[in-house]
């Protein structure tokens, strides 16, 4: 017979003696979860089961440490539900707490931020991360991006806007500027003219392939028949973008679209300078992290972003993706299996997803 799991006598910290306090009171609404090992069961505080023996609980920061203890759900409180609703509004709560954070200009620790929610900082950053699709911290940058670029364009000076956009100091924000936005904020300030990109048009399997990079990395791809209209839509969306000529490091970089395109199982390697909202972003991170082979409909998306309500906003952010193939939304088809629109046509998006359902197994 086996025995039950963390049955071995564990050393009692002054944290796991607040927490059992905490359990005799019953109260609900504490961020913990608790094993007993004479039962193997996992329990969230207010559990309506008889409180246990004090040497036979077990105190877990969240209930993925209880589970991988060996221990198994309550069917009585149900631990995982709670845990998915209480996370929800903790983590909803934490990213007022940082919006705040950026509104007043004030540095904002994470560590304080964790303690506020009552979790340790790794544990906020896993669960933050699972749900939102970005860390706290890039959460803050995003938050002061998205307000960045109309401070730019209304303010008199760099300063000004940055001050309005939330950053504590000018150094922070020159910091962040060119990585947030691939270009010295001045350039923003007027439009972005005067940033400068390298494009270049290439002949592929799919066609005609247009690909762009700043000083950052990769920040365009796309696919089509006519390179002149390739080129009036890079044009277009660059308006104010000084285009330079090829040279070895970007030729280097279209080289690796090109295989990319041809072999999309590939893992991408290419450094990528995407720009978008917090929103876009979040659903751009999990287009990538959906695995080669398998395709997802615009609700599962939008759930594996913590958003189930928001499948249409996903299918936007999908179709305002401008880096085809290195973010893969080809992989998002319809409810029914179909294939759903794609910006560079149905027949190429077919044909990446069965060039991908052929690749062998670990590619």
């Amino acid at each position: 017979m086996s025995p039950n799991p963390a049955s071995v006598d564990a050393p009692v910290s002054e944290l796991d003696n607040l927490r059992w306090q905490q359990l005799e009171s019953r109260l609900p609404g504490t961020s913990f979860v608790y094993g007993v090992t004479t039962t193997g069961v996992v329990c969230s505080p207010g559990c309506p089961s008889r409180l246990p023996r004090r040497e036979n609980v077990r105190f877990y920061e969240d209930i993925r440490g209880a589970l991988q203890a060996g221990f198994r759900p309550c069917k009585r409180c149900r631990p995982l539900d709670k845990v998915g609703r209480d996370l929800g509004a903790l983590l909803a709560r934490v990213c007022r707490n940082l919006e705040g954070y950026v509104v007043s200009g004030a540095d904002a620790a994470i560590a304080d931020v964790a303690s506020d929610a009552g979790m340790a900082e790794a544990t906020l950053l896993r669960h933050f991360r699972s749900v939102t699709g970005l860390t706290p911290t890039e959460y803050l940058a995003a938050i002061r991006q998205c307000r960045l670029y109309p401070a730019l364009a209304k303010q008199g000076s760099v300063l000004q806007a940055a001050t309005e956009a939330g950053y504590g100091s000018a150094s922070h924000f020159y910091q962040d500027a060119p990585r947030l936005t691939g270009m010295p904020p001045a350039k923003h300030r007027k439009g972005g003219k005067g940033e400068q990109l390298t494009f270049a048009l290439a002949s592929t399997e799919l066609g005609e392939l247009a690909v762009a990079a700043s000083s950052q990395g990769v920040c365009w791809i796309a696919l089509g028949e006519d390179p002149g209209v390739l080129l009036d839509e890079f044009q277009d969306h660059f308006r104010h973008a000084t285009l330079l000529p090829p040279n070895d490091a970007f030729n280097q970089q279209i080289a690796a679209v090109c295989q990319l395109v041809q072999h999309p199982e590939q893992p991408v390697t290419l450094p990528l300078d995407i720009r978008g909202t917090v929103f876009q972003r979040q659903v751009w991170q999990a287009l990538q992290a959906i695995p080669v082979g398998m395709t997802l409909d615009y609700q599962q998306l939008a759930e594996r972003i913590g958003r189930p309500t928001a499948a249409r906003a996903v299918a936007r952010a999908c179709a305002s993706n401008v880096l085809a193939v290195a973010v893969p939304c080809h992989r998002i088809i319809r409810r029914d299996g179909g294939l759903s629109g794609y910006r560079w046509g149905v027949e190429r998006k077919a044909w990446l997803l069965a060039r991908e359902k052929a690749a062998p197994e670990g590619n």
